[in-house]
């Protein structure tokens, strides 16, 4: 990862900032809701369930068009706003069957979407910032595959879901603040 390069202009920490930061508060607010009604797939959970990629894919979007990510960062947005999309489907059908079917299809969705945020991070390393971000989308990826092991187990819950969706956002809070810092040391 090392060799990749940063086509990012100097200018996007500012939005990307205040994307972070509301992908943290979004994050959040989505895990503490998740959490007291992660027992079953209810009509609270299930809309919940289908927002969290819709966000993931709209925050794509405009990561792409605020922080006007370019080469590989786009690429790789582009290659997210995709796998969130399918995510979306897949979760309105997976929530039609059960709890283990949601978590396989989430468990996918977390390995590839933390893949995409890892070679985003990497691509955008010259901005500061960004090594939560490349941390963040190596736990996703591996808690992308604890999720699908747990579908499998008599013990699946919703649950782990919420701590996932939070522990992301304070990711994205460590990210924001590192480039609020770099920011200030630029001035």
């Amino acid at each position: 990862m090392d060799t990749l390069v940063s086509s990012t202009p100097v200018d996007a920490p500012t939005p990307l900032r205040k994307l972070y930061l509301g992908r943290f508060a979004f994050a959040t607010v989505w895990a503490g809701l998740l959490a007291t009604t992660a027992d079953d797939l209810g009509a609270l959970s299930m809309t919940l369930l289908f927002l969290y990629p819709l966000v993931d894919m709209a925050a794509a979007i405009t990561d792409l068009r605020t922080a006007h990510a370019g080469g590989r960062a786009a690429t790789a947005l582009y290659v997210n706003v995709s796998i969130s999309a399918l995510a979306t489907v897949g979760l309105a059908f997976a929530a039609t069957a059960d709890i283990p079917a949601v978590l396989r299809v989430w468990g996918a969705w977390a390995i590839a979407s933390g893949i995409t945020q890892l070679v985003t991070g990497a691509v955008r390393r010259s901005l500061g910032g960004q090594w939560p971000m490349i941390i963040s989308g190596a736990i996703s990826t591996l808690a992308g595959a604890s999720f699908a092991a747990q579908a499998g187990s008599g013990d699946a819950t919703l649950k782990n879901l919420a701590g996932y969706a939070f522990l992301g956002g304070v990711f994205f809070l460590v990210s924001a603040l590192r480039l609020n810092r770099r920011a200030r040391q630029r001035i």
